[in-house]
């Protein structure tokens, strides 16, 4: 993987990355809670560090559709790829993936479809919950299903992020 970290050594999240990973593969409940202002990087740097991290593959869910295109594709674009390469994204009626995408952007309501067909989430190493404040039911609804994923399966992390969400609350409820 040729990351081009240069291209977002300015982000506030960039120095943080390795520390945030590590607290991730390290935390007894494997969740982590992630808040940082807009713009850190959270949603760009964080999957990149992700993808050197774990092994397996990773899932970032957003709310809507306009941010999956488009951090799918700037995530594409600092892997110096093509969506569909190591990055992908599935929204409804809409997917970019091949058998080499290891990072897939989805919407909420995928996810849902995806813990149906495969309780397990087979393959899967990391899926995130990305803008958790906007707390839509399927948000909720994947939240839950993760959870019990968890329990079939010890090997699989989860990072609910957000600039603006209640930490604490969110924190106690997944056991952090």
């Amino acid at each position: 993987m040729n990351i081009k970290w240069e291209k977002i050594e300015s982000l506030p999240i960039r120095n943080h990355l390795d520390t945030i990973c590590e607290k991730l593969k390290t935390s007894t409940s494997r969740f982590l809670v992630l808040t940082a202002s807009t713009g850190a990087g959270k949603s760009t740097a964080l999957p990149l560090a992700l993808l050197e991290h774990f092994s397996g593959k990773i899932l970032m869910l957003e709310p809507r559709r306009l941010a999956v295109l488009n951090i799918a594709e700037r995530t594409a674009e600092l892997l110096g790829e093509k969506t569909g390469e190591t990055c992908g994204y599935k929204v409804h009626l809409e997917s970019r993936v091949s058998s080499k995408t290891r990072f897939t952007v989805l919407t909420e309501a995928i996810l849902t479809r995806m813990i149906q067909n495969d309780a397990e989430l087979k393959g899967v190493s990391v899926v995130v919950i990305d803008e958790f404040h906007e707390r839509s039911v399927h948000a909720d609804l994947a939240l839950a299903f993760l959870k019990e994923t968890m329990q079939l399966r010890d090997d699989l992390y989860v990072i609910v992020m957000s600039a603006t969400m209640d930490t604490d609350k969110i924190a106690r409820f997944l056991g952090t």
